[in-house]
């Protein structure tokens, strides 16, 4: 017997039955995780993972308005350009990171206050 897809199986929900707002719902959980984290941590590679969980939560919504929304609108190509700043933040920041931890041996975000040794 061979495997049947999820999304054949009868009774199961087609991709067309689920419309935007599962969609907006993750969005906003993923981009309040991503606040959650920068807000309370102060380990600055947990606050680049925040950052990169908000930005992701930026693409989803904007796929997700290209999917379903008016035929002009190109979510698809502003998520590409979110990636690709989220690619140079990443690493510029952590650039700035390895210089940190090697100078103080540490990368407490509360006790950087200038790159100066």
């Amino acid at each position: 017997m061979s495997p049947v897809p999820l999304l054949a199986l009868p009774g199961a929900p087609s991709l067309a039955a689920v419309g935007l707002g599962p969609y907006l719902v993750v969005g906003a959980a993923l981009f309040s995780a991503g606040l959650v984290t920068v807000l309370a941590r102060r380990n600055a590679v947990a606050i680049l993972i925040g950052i990169e969980l908000m930005l992701n939560a930026a693409n989803l919504n904007l796929v997700a308005f290209d999917r379903f929304g008016p035929g002009l609108v190109r979510g698809q190509v502003f998520a590409l350009f979110v990636l690709v700043i989220a690619a140079a933040e990443a690493a510029v920041a952590l650039a700035i990171v390895l210089n940190v931890f090697d100078s103080r041996d540490r990368v407490d975000v509360d006790q950087v206050r200038s790159l100066k040794g």
